[in-house]
């Protein structure tokens, strides 16, 4: 899985993208990235989880994190952007308290005359289709460089500077700044970094550490990847299936008391092209009887197993000078100091 998986696997998005969230993936939003990450740390979540929630890497959220609360930048929004967003709550206040003042029984013409406006106004802010968005917001308005806005993208594409560019369009008639210019291409870049997140189909990324856990784990016991996200998964890759299904039949196989179940693991293991799995049944069918036995019979190996880690802890105990004469002795000694407390 390590080799054939990335380590950010992408799937369709599984739940609804609230505002709050979509606003967290713009990476313009920089402090509310970084306040984000601090209350999820505080929360108890790693660098990688946070890092995955955020749809960035794990040296983006160890910065964030260095970041100590009181410097946190403040949000950084243009002059006419602020203007804007200001004149909207401004205009949603007024319109609020004209439709209070309508339900409390009040004419038009009275409402009119306390909030200094003309009536058309106030029928308008009475209209439930009444929208404080100005409509002609963000539009653009054509002016010097319009004729020659593809030029400037397509020379700008061939890697030309914008005093380069200037000249160019200057040859052509254009009377305008190199100012101007470089704010196009800005504007354009923006406009074009929306349309293409608009344009492609919601995901969420999911990460390859999660799938690898479900080899030994269960489901409900990790956190990071949710039944819907196991699904979408298993859609996109159809071979996982196969191979979750493999690992648990092997388990229920050794656990079965039955080895002759083993061999027809075995074969369907072989269907497989995957060199790792291969490798493994290759080990299997050399150890086939041993393996059979310990399916069959209830001992196992763990007293050997233990010996042996007991004899490796006394030699590291010397630091591996001990002479064998010595291991011996101190192996022997362990065993009668162990003897007469029992």
């Amino acid at each position: 899985m390590i080799r054939k998986f990335p380590a950010r696997i992408e799937i369709p998005v599984t739940e609804t993208i609230s505002e709050e969230m979509k606003a967290l993936y713009n990476t313009s939003n920089r402090s509310l990235r970084i306040r984000f990450a601090h209350k999820k740390r505080q929360e108890g979540l790693t660098v990688a989880d946070i890092a995955l929630l955020l749809h960035s890497c794990p040296t983006t959220v160890r910065k964030y994190l260095a970041i100590p609360e009181e410097e946190i930048p403040e949000d950084k929004t243009i002059s006419r952007e602020r203007q804007h967003q200001l004149a909207v709550r401004q205009k949603q206040q007024e319109v609020d308290e004209a439709r209070k003042l309508a339900q409390s029984g009040y004419p038009i013409e009275q409402i009119a005359t306390m909030m200094h406006h003309t009536h058309k106004t106030i029928q308008n802010y009475l209209n439930p289709d009444y929208s404080v968005i100005n409509g002609h917001y963000h539009v653009r308005i054509p002016g010097k460089l319009a004729p020659y806005e593809k030029d400037v993208i397509e020379l700008r594409s061939k890697g030309l500077t914008y005093p380069q560019i200037h000249k160019i369009l200057c040859e052509k008639g254009y009377t305008g700044s190199v100012a101007s210019l470089r704010m196009f291409m800005q504007k354009e870049r923006t406009r074009m970094h929306r349309q293409e997140e608009q344009d492609k189909n919601p995901s969420e990324v999911i990460q390859r550490k999660s799938l690898c856990q479900l080899i030994y784990k269960k489901l409900e016991d990790i956190t990071t990847i949710t039944a819907g996200q196991y699904e979408q998964a298993l859609k996109k890759y159809p071979e996982l299936s196969g191979l979750y299904s493999l690992v648990k039949d092997f388990h229920s196989v050794i656990f079965s008391k039955k080895p002759e179940k083993i061999d027809h693991w075995i074969e369907c293991a072989k269907k497989y092209d995957i060199p790792e799995l291969q490798t493994f049944v290759e080990g299997v069918l050399k150890d086939l009887q041993a393996i059979k036995n310990g399916i069959t019979y209830p001992y196992n190996n763990g007293l050997a197993e233990g010996s042996v880690n007991k004899i490796k802890v006394i030699k590291r105990i010397m630091y591996g000078r001990s002479s064998f004469d010595l291991l011996k002795a101190k192996v022997l000694f362990h065993e009668l100091f162990c003897v007469e407390i029992n």
